[in-house]
């Protein structure tokens, strides 16, 4: 009997500090990203409903939390600068005009790579810094979601995959930036930019059109 309690008390005390530094790395995860409880591959972001709470820090070290944001139109871009259907949209710099429309107007755009480190698109923060200056593009935020948190809780497919979310914090569109699936930059002109028809409708006050569509391009990186 002595000898399985002296046992026990040596398990305790030799797992003591593993099990102190799990908890520290919970705890770190739940501060950092505080994300609802969902079952694998379960997204929780629902068009018409309102948009899931996200924080996490950007590349510069500034905090962004979306409840924060309520007020402003809120657009959120998955991206990878790698996948061929994410350079059509750079290097024709259909992206960075759309952004800067964007955010000239108010809008608060957030740009995500959800690529996991050691996966087609990972960048560092300092290496996403020199890429954003290079292609001149205008996102009020860069967040690197390396461990999918954010991605897999709005359910993005692929890069990239927009979404766009109203003053009330509620999720208005879902889906492909535009009406063409092709990789092609001629053919952004002929196409339905739904992002942009969205916020249109958003600053004038009528009713999305389109609010849902099957979004295109390379699968994220997870």
């Amino acid at each position: 009997m002595k000898t399985l309690l002296m046992a026990a008390l040596a398990v305790v005390f030799m797992g003591g500090p593993a099990l102190a530094d799990h908890h520290e790395e919970m705890n770190h995860e739940m501060m950092e990203h505080e994300m609802p409880a969902m079952a694998s591959g379960e997204s929780m972001a629902v068009v018409g409903k309102a948009a899931p709470e996200f924080m996490l820090n950007d590349i510069n070290g500034d905090h962004v939390m979306l409840s924060a944001l309520k007020g402003k139109t809120v657009v959120l871009e998955w991206t990878n600068s790698q996948c061929p259907y994410v350079r059509k949209h750079y290097d024709s710099h259909n992206m960075q005009n759309l952004q800067k429309e964007a955010t000239d107007d108010g809008v608060v755009w957030i740009s995500i790579n959800s690529g996991a480190e050691g996966k087609e698109g990972f960048v560092t923060p300092e290496e996403e810094k020199t890429l954003l200056e290079k292609e001149g593009a205008h996102p009020s935020y860069v967040l690197l979601d390396t461990k999918g948190t954010i991605g897999k809780l709005y359910g993005a497919k692929t890069t990239p995959h927009m979404f766009v979310i109203n003053g009330e914090g509620t999720l208005v569109y879902a889906g492909a930036i535009d009406s063409d699936k092709s990789f092609k930059p001629e053919a952004i002109e002929s196409s339905t930019n739904y992002v942009r028809e969205a916020l249109k409708s958003l600053k004038a006050g009528t009713a999305i059109e389109v609010s849902e569509t099957a979004p295109y391009g390379c699968g994220v990186k997870y």
